[in-house]
C-alpha cells in the first residue's frame, strides 16, 4: 500500500467517525432509568387501619395452638380429617363491632381487642355439628367463646358443612372403584379404562335438608387443558352423608339419556346390546378442544403502562392512599375481597364494601347440569384467589400483595402476589372541552384511576374482582367473568338448554349473579334514601297560550321504609337513587352519594322453589336495610349444602323498618345470563362479560373535586401549547425515561 492510498483511507475513516459523532449528538442522550419520587404526602394513619387487617401467619398459628390446647377434645389436622373426626375447618379475623371501631377511629376510644373467628367441625361427637368460636386476644389468645347460637339462632347441623378435600378424594376413589365394574363399556364409549377420566362436582347435594348426595360429571382428563368442555356422557350420583366413609356408595348412574342403578347394570346393558353408545375418542394434547396453548410464535411486545417517577399511590400494611383516597383492604377466605374505611379527602364515604356471594345456576338435560346451583362462597372465593400473572392479570409494574389464610389445614397458607394495586390510565378523558366559540381554549383531565384487583378461580370459572377509585370522588365496582364454561354431553333435545360447541359438547346456559354489601356513611352514619326521577307535564306555552308542550320535571321522593327500598331484580330502579346525609352542600342540597347499577341479570329462581330462600338476596337488584350487627352477611357458607333450610336467609332482613336518618346498608346484585356459544371455546372472554355498579357523588361537593387534580391540562389560543410551563404534557419528551421492569417470576403452582 503506497502513502497516497493510506492517506485517502485515513481521511475516509476520520470522515466516518465525524459523521457518527454528529448523528449521536443530534439524537441526544439515551433515556435514563426512571427515578422514583415519593408519593404525595398523605395524612398519617398511625396503624389505625390495622383494626380491619387480615390475620398474619403468626396469628393464625397462635389461634390453632390455643384451640388445640383449650377445647379438651382431640383435633385432627383438617388436611387429613375424616368426617368422623374433629378438626379446625378455618380461621379468619373477627372484625370488631362497628360502634367499637368508630369509637377508636373517630372518638379517641381504645383500640378494640384483636380477635379471630374459628370454625370447627365436630364429627367425633354424639351430636356432630359445626361450631364457631371467637378467639382472643391476639397475638396470644387466652379466651374463646361459642358464638354459633348467637349468630344463627341454634347449632349448625353437621350435614351443612362444606365438602372437604379429604371427602372429594374419597369420592374419587369410590368412583374409580365402581368404574372398574364396566370395563367393556368404558373402552367402547370413551377409549378409557376410567383412570384417566376427570370428575366435576355439582351442588347442592339432594332435595331436602339432611341430604348429602352429589352428582359427579365425568370428562376426558387431558393434561394442560380445561377438561370441563370434554364430557364423555357419564355421570354418577354418590351418597356420602354417613360419617363412616366406608358406607358411602354409588346410588345411580346416568349415560346418554338413561339411568342405571349401578355401573354393573350399565355394563350388563352394554354387553346385552341394549345401550346406544356414542364413542368419544380421547383427545390428543396437541389438538384437544379447549387448549389455551399459543398457536403462533410470539410477536412484538404490546404497549406497556409505566410510571415515569414511580407509583403515585402508597401502600402501608393493609392501607392504600392515592390522591385523596384512603382504603383499608383485605380478603375473606370464603367471600373474597373486602374493603373498609374508604375515605376521600379525609371524609369517610364507605365503612364497608365487600363481596358477599357469587351464584352460578345452570340448565341442562343431564342430571349434573340441571341440578347445579353453585354458591361459590362455600368453595372459597378468597381462598382460591391465586397468584396473579404480571403483565396479563395486572399491569407489569403493578404492586403485588400476598394474602394469607387458614382453611382445611392446621398450617397457614400464602397466596403470594394474589392482590394487585395499580394506577390505571383508561386512555379516556375524565372530562374535557374544546372551545370554538367566544374564545379558543382547551381544558381536560385524564381519566386515571386507582385499581385494587384480585382474581378467583372457582373450579372452571375465573372472576376478576375490581374496585376502582376516580379523582372525581366516584367508586366503581365491577366483576369480569372468564375461564371455562361448564358443559354437558349433547344428547336428545340438549340444544333447548344451550348451544353445541363441540362434537359432543353442549355449552349449558347459566346465570351469573353476584352480591355485594355497601355500608355507606355520608356525613356520618345517619342517612336517608332519596330517589330522583323524571316525568312529563303538559303545560301551555307562556308566550303562546294556544299551544302546549310536554315539559320534563324532576320528581323527588324520600323512601321511608325497607319494603319501599327493595327493588325486584328485573324491575326498573329510579334513575337516581342516593344515600343522603344530614348536611346540605353550598347550594342547599343534601350531600349524597348515588348508587348506579350496570347489570343484565337473568331471571331469579322462582320463589316457589324449595331452595330459593337460600339465595333470596337474588330477588333484588338493590335492597336498602337498616344496618344491624347481627346481619353482617347476606348468606352463609352453610347455605350451599342445605339450601332447603338456609342458615342465613336474606329475605328476613327486609321487614319494613324505617330507613330515615338511620345507619343504612345497600345490598346490590349484579349479573348476566350466559348462553355459551362457539366463541366460548377455548374459554370465555371478558369482553361483554362485565357487570357492576358505581357510587357517585351527587351534590356531595360544591363542585367537581377533580378540579384540584395536578393532572389538569389547560391552554388557550394566546398561549404556547408546546411550552412546558403552560402544558405539563409538553414536558414529557424531556422527562422520557426507561422503566425499571422487575424480572418475570411466577410461583402460583407451588401452593395448590
Amino acid at each position: 500500500m503506497n502513502v497516497k492510498t493510506a492517506l485517502i483511507l485515513l481521511l475516509l475513516a476520520l470522515a466516518t467517525i465525524f459523521a457518527l459523532v454528529c448523528v449521536l449528538l443530534t439524537r441526544g442522550p439515551a433515556p435514563s432509568t426512571c427515578q422514583h419520587q415519593p408519593p404525595e404526602h398523605e395524612d398519617p394513619d398511625d396503624g389505625r387501619s390495622l383494626v380491619f387487617a387480615d390475620l398474619t401467619p403468626e396469628e393464625l398459628v397462635q389461634v390453632v395452638r390455643y384451640l388445640q390446647g383449650s377445647l379438651g377434645v382431640p383435633l385432627v389436622d383438617a388436611s387429613r380429617a375424616k368426617p368422623s373426626d374433629n378438626c379446625i375447618a378455618s380461621v379468619d379475623v373477627q372484625v370488631p363491632a362497628k360502634a367499637e371501631v368508630l369509637r377508636f377511629l373517630d372518638g379517641g376510644g381504645a383500640r378494640p381487642a384483636r380477635e379471630a373467628l374459628a370454625v370447627l367441625y365436630f364429627g367425633d361427637q354424639v351430636d356432630p355439628n359445626v361450631t364457631e368460636y371467637v378467639v382472643g386476644p391476639l397475638p396470644m389468645p387466652t379466651y374463646h367463646r361459642d358464638v354459633t347460637v348467637q349468630k344463627y339462632g341454634g347449632k349448625v347441623p353437621y350435614h351443612r358443612r362444606p365438602v372437604t378435600g379429604v371427602e372429594y378424594k374419597a369420592i374419587d376413589a369410590l368412583i374409580q372403584w365402581e368404574l372398574r365394574k364396566a370395563p367393556r363399556f368404558l373402552a367402547a364409549c370413551c377409549a378409557s379404562d376410567g383412570t384417566d377420566l376427570a370428575t366435576l362436582t355439582t351442588a347442592p347435594r339432594g332435595f331436602k335438608s339432611g341430604d348429602r348426595a352429589t352428582w359427579f360429571v365425568l370428562f376426558h382428563g387431558v393434561a394442560g387443558t380445561g377438561y370441563y368442555v370434554l364430557p364423555v356422557g357419564l355421570e354418577v350420583l354418590v351418597e356420602h352423608g354417613e360419617l363412616d366413609i366406608s358406607l358411602w356408595y354409588l346410588r345411580q348412574v346416568f349415560y346418554n339419556g338413561r339411568y342405571f342403578s349401578s355401573t354393573a347394570e350399565l355394563e350388563d346393558a352394554f354387553v346385552a346390546n341394549l345401550l346406544e353408545v356414542v364413542r368419544v375418542e380421547k383427545p390428543q394434547e396437541d389438538t384437544v378442544m379447549g387448549s389455551m396453548r399459543p398457536r403462533r410464535p410470539p410477536g412484538a411486545p404490546g404497549p406497556l403502562q409505566y410510571e415515569p417517577q414511580g407509583p403515585r399511590y402508597s401502600i402501608r400494611d393493609n392501607r392504600v392512599t392515592f390522591q385523596g383516597w384512603s382504603i383499608a383492604f383485605g380478603m375473606n377466605p370464603n367471600t373474597g375481597p373486602r374493603l373498609f374505611d374508604i375515605r376521600y379527602r379525609g371524609e369517610r364515604i364507605i365503612y364497608e364494601l365487600s363481596l358477599q356471594e357469587a351464584l352460578a345456576l345452570y340448565g341442562s338435560n343431564c342430571p349434573g347440569g340441571m341440578s347445579t346451583r353453585y354458591l361459590d362462597g362455600s368453595f372459597g372465593i378468597g381462598r382460591f384467589a391465586y397468584e396473579l400473572v404480571r403483565g396479563v392479570d395486572c399491569p407489569y409494574t403493578a404492586t403485588y400483595v400476598d394474602r394469607h389464610y387458614l382453611a382445611e389445614s392446621d398450617v397457614p397458607r400464602t397466596n403470594q402476589n394474589s392482590l394487585c394495586v395499580f394506577e390505571h390510565d383508561t386512555a379516556l378523558p375524565l372530562r374535557r372541552h374544546f372551545s370554538d366559540m367566544q374564545s379558543l381554549y382547551y381544558g381536560g383531565l385524564r381519566k386515571n384511576a386507582l385499581v385494587i384487583r384480585a382474581i378467583s378461580t372457582l373450579i372452571n370459572y375465573d372472576y376478576v374482582w375490581d374496585f376502582v377509585f376516580y379523582s372525581n370522588g366516584a367508586v366503581e365496582v365491577r366483576v369480569h367473568a372468564t375461564g371455562y364454561i361448564s358443559s354437558s354431553f349433547l344428547h336428545g333435545q340438549g340444544t333447548d338448554y344451550g348451544n353445541k360447541v363441540g362434537p359432543h359438547t353442549l355449552g349449558t346456559m347459566h346465570l351469573h349473579h353476584i352480591h355485594y354489601k355497601v355500608d355507606l356513611d355520608i356525613d356520618g352514619q345517619l342517612n336517608s334514601l332519596e330517589s330522583h326521577d323524571m316525568g312529563y307535564e303538559l303545560v301551555r306555552d307562556p308566550w303562546s297560550l294556544q299551544n302546549t308542550l310536554e315539559r320534563p320535571f324532576l320528581r323527588r321522593e324520600r323512601l321511608e321504609r325497607e319494603n319501599e327500598a327493595a327493588f325486584p331484580l328485573n324491575a326498573p330502579l329510579p334513575r337516581y337513587l342516593s344515600f343522603a346525609g344530614p348536611k346540605p352542600n353550598r347550594w342547599g342540597h343534601s350531600r349524597s352519594y348515588r348508587v348506579q347499577v350496570v347489570s343484565f341479570p337473568g331471571e331469579h329462581l322462582p320463589t316457589s322453589s324449595p331452595m330459593e330462600r337460600a339465595i333470596s338476596w337474588g330477588r333484588y337488584k338493590l335492597a336498602v336495610t337498616r344496618r344491624k350487627e347481627e346481619e353482617p352477611t347476606s348468606t352463609s357458607v352453610y347455605n350451599q349444602n342445605d339450601p332447603w333450610t338456609p342458615t342465613v336467609a336474606f329475605s328476613d332482613f327486609i321487614n319494613n323498618e324505617t330507613i330515615t336518618n338511620e345507619d343504612l346498608v345497600a345490598w346490590i346484585s349484579v349479573g348476566f345470563l350466559h348462553i355459551p356459544h362457539a366463541e366460548d371455546i377455548p374459554n370465555t372472554v371478558t369482553v361483554g362479560n362485565s357487570v357492576g355498579f358505581f357510587l357517585r357523588p351527587y351534590n356531595y361537593f360544591d363542585e367537581d373535586p377533580s378540579v384540584d387534580s395536578p393532572d389538569s391540562i389547560y391552554f388557550s389560543s394566546v398561549q404556547e401549547a408546546e411550552a412546558c410551563g403552560t402544558n405539563p404534557l409538553a414536558c414529557l419528551p424531556a422527562a422520557a425515561c426507561a422503566p425499571h421492569l422487575p424480572p418475570f417470576r411466577y410461583g402460583g403452582f407451588l401452593n395448590i
